[in-house]
C-alpha cells in the first residue's frame, strides 16, 4: 500500500487530505497550526511533528499552502525527508519559478516532482471534485494518478514544470476578472432599482450562465462572505498572473484594473472573507 503524506490543512487542504485518508490509506499528516490536525487524526491520520518526517515516513507527499513564500519555506523544512522512493508533489498556486526551483531541489535531493495546482475551493475539495493541473516528472503523475483521483474529478498532464502553474494563473485570472465584472453588474442592477434575483434568474438563462455567478450570486446578494476561497489569495493569483504578464511582455489591462478593485478590497479588511467579497467595494 502507497503510503501518502499531506503538508498544510486549510481550507483547501484539510478536505483534500480527508479524501485521501478515506480511500484507506496510510496518511501522515502535518501543519504550521498543529489544531487543524485533529479532525484527520481522529479518522486515523499519524501527526507528524515537521514536514521532513511527513515526507521520510511517505512514498509520495502532497503539499497544499498559501503562496510561493509558504511553499518555499515548507519545502525547505521537508527536503532533508526527500530521496529516492520519497517524493514531493505541491498542489499550492504558485508562478511557474518557484515551481520549477522547487522541482530542482527535490531532484538534486533524488526525488521525483510534479506540481498540481488545483481549480476549484472548498466545496469541490470536499466533494473530491477538483481540476487537477499536473506538470512535471510523468512517472510521478501515473504513480500519484490514484490519490489525485481521490481528490479530484479531472486531472490533466501538462508537460513540463511551470505549465501547470500558468494555466492556474491563467483560470484564476479570468475567474477575477469575471467577479468584478459580476459586482459591477450588480452594483449598476441595484442602482437603476433592479431586481437582484430577477437579474440572477436572467443570467442563469442566457449566455452568462455558469457555476460561479449561480453559486456566488445569491450570497453575495445576502452579504454573505463565508470564505471558499479567500479574497487576499486571489488577490495573490492575480498579481502573480500580472508578473507573468509583465514576463512575457503582454498586456492585461483588464485583469490589472481586477486586481486594483481587490486590493482595495484587501486593505479595506475583506482579505480573510470570500474572494466575491470584492463586490463590497464595487457598490453591492
Amino acid at each position: 500500500m502507497t503510503k501518502y503524506g499531506f503538508l498544510g490543512l486549510g481550507i483547501m487542504g484539510q478536505p483534500m487530505a480527508g479524501n485521501l485518508l478515506r480511500t484507506g490509506c496510510e496518511l501522515r499528516v502535518w501543519n504550521r497550526t498543529p489544531a487543524k490536525c485533529a479532525p484527520l487524526a481522529r479518522e486515523g491520520a499519524v501527526v507528524c511533528e515537521g514536514p521532513a518526517e511527513v515526507c521520510a515516513g511517505s512514498d509520495i507527499t502532497f503539499a497544499m499552502l498559501a503562496d510561493p513564500e509558504a511553499a518555499r519555506a515548507v519545502f525547505a523544512s521537508a527536503a532533508s525527508g526527500l530521496g529516492p522512493g520519497h517524493d514531493y508533489v505541491d498542489m499550492s498556486t504558485v508562478d511557474a519559478r518557484t515551481s520549477k526551483d522547487l522541482a530542482a531541489a527535490a531532484t538534486r535531493a533524488g526525488a521525483r516532482f510534479l506540481e498540481a495546482p488545483v481549480s476549484g475551493s472548498k466545496q469541490p475539495a470536499s466533494d473530491g471534485s477538483l481540476v487537477i493541473l499536473a506538470a512535471g516528472d510523468r512517472s510521478l503523475y501515473d504513480d500519484a494518478a490514484p490519490a489525485l483521483d481521490a481528490m479530484g474529478k479531472l486531472k490533466v498532464y501538462l508537460g513540463e514544470v511551470g505549465q501547470g502553474a500558468c494555466v492556474k494563473l491563467v483560470v484564476n485570472m479570468i475567474m477575477g476578472g469575471m467577479m468584478t465584472a459580476f459586482g459591477e453588474g450588480l452594483a449598476l442592477a441595484g442602482r437603476a432599482g433592479l431586481d437582484g434575483p430577477t437579474l440572477l434568474d436572467v443570467l442563469a438563462a442566457g449566455a452568462l450562465a455558469n457555476p460561479m455567478f449561480a453559486g456566488k450570486g445569491p450570497a453575495i446578494l445576502d452579504g454573505s462572505f463565508s470564505p471558499a476561497f479567500p479574497l487576499r489569495h486571489m488577490q495573490k493569483d492575480l498579481r502573480l498572473a500580472l508578473q507573468l504578464g509583465d514576463d512575457l511582455a503582454q498586456p492585461l489591462p483588464t485583469a490589472a484594473s481586477a486586481n486594483a478593485a481587490f486590493i482595495r478590497a484587501r486593505d479595506e479588511g475583506l482579505a480573510d472573507l470570500d474572494f466575491s467579497a470584492v463586490c463590497r467595494v464595487l457598490g453591492v
